[in-house]
């Protein structure tokens, strides 16, 4: 199993304590090299513009922006976006901007990305948000154009929503053959046949009967489509609080959701913590990707995941 954090960009109204942005972002880079040094795989970033449930006048940094940053800040931990909208930017650009943003951090990028669904955020942009069906169309035509991107010298694709015409991408980043893909989302006819069709990697969330529904269903269409299902790296987030007792570790958690997430998540002691990943991996999944609730004003529940996990 490898551990990775959710470095917080203030969409969930984590850095809403801190007023001044310059701080803010310095806390995001405090909390990416907590995870780099104490050798956590990977970190990620949502894409969203502002914050949840509501939108507010709180911070909310762009991901991509920041990742860049953060990216010279950090040394070896791998990089990614879970995940990045389809509908927010042209594929093309991009494709273009994965590439040499895998130039800056010296291959360290994981490129990931979904369909989009934050209705809100879209019509408060201006983008236009078509339904599900048209978006998950979008994402399989995105997917091609990128693939191309990166491929090809000059990358040609005529599709119905997209369309590049003799594209030079150069640099083309470093990992080779390209850039991986996480592809986010658990919709069983669509979305997790495009990882088998054009990924490297998938996101499926839920508790611990629907990650092995959705992992199955992957491996069915791996057998359909003639893919290796051991080629496909499974990942899934958890919200993670780690005490010395259950009550201390529901303590980190926001009252309105300590139920919820007292039995699906990561919560309770190193022994509680350490049966649910066990069951975890058991049902296949080989990265964690947790969410630490406090991580912008207290690292320690980082440093002591890293002390009893990663180091082992």
């Amino acid at each position: 199993m490898k551990y990775s954090v959710e470095i917080p960009n203030g969409w969930k109204m984590n850095l809403a304590a801190i007023k001044d942005p310059v701080e803010a972002y310095e806390v995001m880079t405090n909390v990416a090299k907590a995870a780099d040094d104490d050798g956590y795989e990977s970190i990620w970033m949502v894409d969203h513009f502002h914050t949840v449930p509501t939108p507010s006048q709180e911070v909310t940094f762009e991901t991509w922006m920041s990742l860049a940053g953060i990216a010279r800040d950090t040394r070896r931990v791998r990089i990614g976006q879970i995940v990045t909208c389809n509908g927010y930017r042209n594929p093309a650009l991009l494709a273009k901007m994965a590439s040499t943003f895998d130039v800056l951090s010296h291959g360290r990028l994981y490129f990931g990305i979904g369909a989009g669904w934050y209705e809100h955020e879209y019509r408060a942009y201006g983008y236009s948000y078509p339904d599900a069906p048209e978006r998950l169309r979008m994402l399989r035509e995105a997917l091609q154009v990128i693939h191309a991107m990166w491929e090809q010298e000059e990358a040609y694709f005529e599709g119905k929503y997209y369309q590049i015409r003799g594209a030079i991408n150069q640099p083309k980043g470093v990992q080779k053959p390209h850039i991986p893909i996480l592809i986010g989302g658990g919709g069983e006819k669509v979305t997790l046949k495009l990882v088998v069709q054009y990924g490297d990697a998938c996101n499926v969330l839920g508790d611990l009967a629907t990650i092995r529904h959705k992992l199955s269903v992957l491996k069915g269409h791996c057998e359909t489509l003639g893919r290796d299902f051991a080629t496909l790296h499974n990942t899934t987030g958890a919200v993670c609080a780690i005490a010395d007792s259950e009550e201390e570790a529901l303590a980190q958690l926001p009252p309105q959701v300590r139920e919820q997430l007292r039995d699906t998540s990561l919560v309770g002691t190193p022994e509680t913590i350490r049966q649910r990943v066990a069951a975890l991996e058991e049902a296949g999944i080989h990265e964690l990707i947790l969410d630490f609730p406090n991580c912008a004003t207290d690292l320690e529940p980082i440093h002591r995941f890293a002390r009893e996990f990663v180091a082992r």
